[in-house]
């Protein structure tokens, strides 16, 4: 998994951007704020990014805002949500918003998202509601909550990422790592998703 990729900004637009880093040229999905918050081409930039891998292709998403990333992550934990439809609900709402209506099962804020119908917003709300609320908690105690989300959210997209590798298709990997971590909980690492999932098939 890229973490980070640290370069020259080579080429931007509203979706993409490509970073030069040591004349290799990285091509990486961006959301609107993102987009909005870049430096001008040819200066250098810091992106953190997230590294979806399909049986076809490698696509990498990145965010200027550490906090974005963490938004996106959880995001694509929810069942039915992919990158696609993750970079384009962190391009229409800010990640204070996406929080604010998540909180307050908000299912016509979320539903308002091109791409986004009313089972899956009712999905979104069900499944993050109580971790958004935790880490609201957590913030108002002076606890990060940044490092507690990409831990959680990285280890299902990095399993998923893995179980895709290794021949599952998308759409039954993560009915898979739903049924582990409804039994589970959503705490399991990588290693342990893994093994469950090759265990169940």
């Amino acid at each position: 998994m890229i973490a980070y990729i640290d370069g020259k900004l080579a080429y931007k637009d509203p979706a993409q951007a490509i970073l030069d880093v040591n004349g290799i040229g990285y091509e990486i999905k961006i959301s609107l704020a993102t987009y909005s918050k870049l430096p001008a081409e040819d200066e250098r930039v810091k992106l953190y990014t997230y590294q979806h891998i399909k049986e076809d292709a490698h696509t990498l998403y990145g965010f200027l805002d550490p906090n974005e990333r963490a938004l996106f992550m959880l995001l694509i934990s929810v069942s039915g949500i992919g990158p696609g439809t993750g970079i384009v609900m962190v391009s229409s709402m800010s990640v204070g918003e996406i929080r604010q209506a998540i909180v307050q099962e908000d299912v016509r804020a979320i539903q308002s998202i091109k791409g986004v119908g009313p089972k899956t917003a009712q999905r979104v709300i069900l499944e993050l509601r109580d971790r958004l609320r935790k880490d609201e908690l957590l913030a108002k105690a002076g606890v990060d909550t940044v490092p507690l989300a990409r831990a959680h959210n990285t280890n299902r997209a990095e399993a998923l990422a893995a179980l895709v590798t290794l021949g599952f298709a998308r759409a039954a990997a993560e009915k898979t790592l739903d049924t582990i971590q409804s039994r589970h909980g959503n705490d399991l690492s990588v290693e342990a998703l893994i093994k469950f999932a090759l265990k169940s098939n």
